[in-house]
């Protein structure tokens, strides 16, 4: 009898204490898991879109200068970027430990809005900034805008943050020296033509988009590549029709890219409104351009559905991405009509 309860006594002793370890680890993994999805859905709330009238204001203000021609374009690009590093959970694109690595939806809307950043930092160096095609580019905006193109999902040596906080450096730069009296070679000419540049720019983007969460249903589209001109010639032949549809587990991304892409393009153009404020004057293009950024301003309602639906065309269920490539491809009709009306002598 003594044996048989001594046993039990060292059985107690030996698996008791690690059994209740075991549960601690259990219970500290699942408090670990719990808290990580709660953050998770913090990190996914979307930023608000910010004032670039103050915002440049505001940047002015920090270092003594004002605001000139160019000012709220630059500082659009900034606070852009600031707010792609400094929102809730930082730049998540690249993370590879959770929560970040979970999340699906705010990696893809930060990939929409970075491709806004480079698209609008080639712009600033290619045309905004310089006088004729023969000019010579701006020395900060010749270091910003690689840095903007650098890997958007690199983790470590370098990070993307790291690439894209040292662009936003020389973007300050830049934005510093356009008011400055003693460095007349910093400069952001506003012309018609070079609006022009940028809007064609602006233009491919939203009509690859379009296409993109059109195809979320799947449809046969013919082959108009060459359509127009019977001397075209292309690398190799391609199908006369092809089904185009995008996959299942894509179509939350494409749609989530495309605000990201929207919510960048509203500020930048608002700014855009501000700078170039002459130039769509006398060609009485500011109602225009107001109702390019009322249409990408629908594409910021608020999504109630807890997932993107995927419903067909007419189907009884909504399809969130046609609804999107609706106000995408108002904005880019309206797009192509702005640009004809800036060509105009």
């Amino acid at each position: 009898m003594n044996t048989v309860t001594e046993k039990l006594a060292g059985w107690r002793d030996n698996y008791l204490p690690q059994e209740g370890l075991g549960k601690i680890i259990v219970i500290v993994i699942c408090l670990y898991l719990l808290g990580a999805v709660l953050l998770g859905m913090y990190w996914s709330i979307e930023p608000k879109p910010f004032d670039v009238r103050a915002k440049a204001q505001a940047l002015a203000a920090e270092d003594g200068g004002t605001v000139v021609t160019g000012s709220v374009t630059t500082g659009a690009l900034i606070g852009v970027v600031q707010t792609l590093l400094d929102k809730p959970g930082g730049y998540t694109h690249n993370d590879k430990f959770p929560p970040g690595v979970w999340l699906d939806n705010m990696p893809n809307w930060e990939y929409g809005v970075l491709i806004q950043v480079r698209d609008m930092s080639r712009a600033l160096r290619e045309v905004f900034s310089r006088s004729q095609s023969q000019s010579t580019e701006d020395a900060d905006l010749v270091e910003m805008e690689p840095r903007f193109n650098f890997n958007s999902d690199s983790w470590i040596l370098p990070s993307s943050e790291s690439e894209y906080r040292d662009g936003l450096e020389y973007a300050r730069k830049y934005f510093d020296r356009l008011s400055e009296k003693s460095a007349p070679g910093a400069q952001f000419y506003a012309r018609s033509d070079s609006l022009r540049y940028y809007l064609s720019a602006v233009d491919s983007r939203l009509g690859s988009l379009s296409q993109r969460l059109s195809a979320s249903v799947g449809k046969s589209r013919l082959n108009t590549d060459l359509a127009g001109d019977a001397e075209a010639a292309q690398s190799t032949e391609t199908p006369t029709e092809q089904e185009v549809r995008t996959p299942w587990g894509e179509i939350d991304d494409v749609f989530y890219e495309a605000r990201g892409t929207a919510w960048a393009l509203i500020l930048f153009l608002k700014a855009v409104e501000v700078d170039f404020a002459d130039v769509l004057a006398k060609k009485n293009a500011q109602v225009s351009l107001q109702q390019i950024i009322r249409e990408l301003e629908g594409t910021q309602e608020t999504v109630w559905s807890p997932m993107i639906l995927n419903g067909s065309g007419f189907g009884p269920l909504a399809n969130h991405s046609l609804v999107m490539t609706s106000y995408l491809s108002r904005a880019n009709a309206a797009i192509v009509d702005l640009r004809d009306l800036l060509s105009q002598g």
